[in-house]
């Protein structure tokens, strides 16, 4: 399968050989090539307004800030160091930046609805890891202070030398059908009144495969039992780090008992509806857009292109 989701397609290659070495760790973030993207309370600088970009700064301007905050090294491209670095602790980024007026900090899921694609996994890959470094600075084995080590892939304790890495929550996200009919949820969300619905989706437990979380998950929430399941596409989403593990399901039950603690409703929609509200023509039926992965999975139900699920 060809399609790459928003936040994934990160060209950066992220040089595993270099994070060992933390000298050249530190040559690399102060030489002149490396470029820098700053992440402001977890919003990503964005240069450009027609044709938005990211927005890369040089080490010059970071030592300008006067702030002691380790870099995180992204990856190379063509042999050119590029870090992401958290300025929260600074009051006012753009007047301490002397940014351009069209260059400011965008929350990362609205920058993502109109940077580069390949530009949204670098994107994910930055606020993953800043967030992740906030908030770990101690060690959850002894409760004492953690460093960042391997270029920002690592903590490690300064007390009982524990290691920590970065982590990834696996999510299954799912569509369920029956012939001509597809199984949507309406989250108790801030969308719930705008008539939004969408791909049912949970947390993969421990000791647990896909199918299994797919199989679960359904049962739990709309009291319907799964039989056969087949992948579809994985999605990184950087809030704050899960993966996104698109799934079609076949329904083997149609009686619905929904979990009211987590959605307020769920029911079968006809393939004609999903079509008309797809294309923006459905009088209430609203759909994720583009952006998320479920957009992407009732797409390819509404086309016939889930192998006969």
């Amino acid at each position: 399968m060809s399609l790459v989701h928003t936040f994934a397609g990160n060209p950066l290659d992220r040089a595993d050989p270099l994070r060992r070495d933390e000298t050249k760790i530190q040559a690399a973030a102060s030489h002149p090539t490396s470029r820098y993207l700053p992440l402001w309370n977890l919003s990503v600088l964005v240069q450009g307004t027609e044709t938005p970009h990211l927005g890369w700064i040089d080490c010059a301007d970071i030592s300008r800030l006067d702030i002691d905050v380790a870099p995180v090294l992204l990856g190379l491209d063509a042999d050119v160091a590029h870090f992401a670095i958290d300025i929260s602790e600074i009051g006012d980024p753009s007047h301490e930046l002397n940014l351009p007026a069209d260059w400011r900090f965008e929350d990362a899921r609205m920058a993502a609805m109109s940077l580069p694609a390949a530009e949204t996994g670098i994107t994910a890959q930055a606020r993953s890891q800043i967030d992740w470094h906030r908030r770990h600075g101690f060690c959850s084995v002894c409760g004492a202070r953690t460093e960042q080590r391997r270029g920002g892939h690592q903590r490690r304790c300064s007390d009982c030398n524990a290691e920590h890495f970065p982590r990834t929550d696996p999510v299954a996200i799912m569509l369920i059908t029956d012939g001509e009919q597809c199984l949507l949820g309406q989250s108790a969300g801030r969308l719930a009144n705008a008539g939004m619905y969408s791909a049912l989706a949970g947390f993969i437990d421990q000791g647990e495969s896909i199918e299994e979380a797919v199989r679960r998950e359904i049962r739990e929430e709309a009291g319907i039992e799964v039989g056969e399941v087949r992948y579809h596409s994985s999605q990184p989403w950087p809030f704050p780090s899960s993966l996104m593990i698109g799934c079609h399901g076949q329904a083997l039950t149609r009686d619905i008992t929904i979990d009211t603690t987590e959605l307020t409703d769920v029911r079968w929609f006809d393939r004609s509806e999903v079509h008309a509200a797809m294309t923006k023509n459905h009088p209430t039926l609203r759909l994720p857009g583009p952006i998320a992965i479920a957009h992407h999975l009732i797409d390819a139900w509404v086309n016939d292109e889930t192998g006969g699920l």
